[in-house]
């Protein structure tokens, strides 16, 4: 999948340290969002329901280049990408209004498991929708 997904992000003061500044931890929460936004509740809901077939973070790495602050809505980025028949890789960017560089990129691999925890391959649907199919 080559399509940029946005997403916007309103910074409330909760979301920050005593500067004014967004707690770093806070970044995953608003990946997740973005991400759930990119596949859609709904679908979500459904696989979980009908498949007993989830999603887990597998490894996140991310780079901190700006600091994010409180009253500002960022736009979220998202792209992803196949990676076998388990795993999706997410790139996701965190820009500030007026910003030429994301302030916060993180690189989130994500697999497919059943309840019982073991690897799974991605759903149909899933992949229908990451090809764009």
């Amino acid at each position: 999948m080559n399509k940029t997904y946005h997403h916007p992000v309103q910074i409330y003061y909760e979301d920050t340290d005593h500067s004014g500044v967004v707690y770093h931890p806070n970044f995953l929460k608003y990946f997740e969002r973005a991400r759930e936004h990119v596949i859609g509740s709904n679908l979500l809901d459904k696989l979980w329901r009908e498949n007993g077939l989830g999603f887990a973070v597998y490894k996140a790495n991310m780079i901190f280049q700006d600091g994010v602050e409180f009253a500002e809505i960022c736009d979220i980025r998202t792209t992803c990408q196949l990676d076998g028949k388990y795993k999706t890789l997410w790139r996701q960017e965190v820009w500030r209004p007026g910003a030429t560089k994301a302030a916060v990129i993180g690189d989130i691999e994500m697999v497919c498991l059943d309840k019982h925890k073991r690897l799974q391959p991605l759903p149909e649907s899933i992949l229908s929708m990451l090809l764009g199919e």
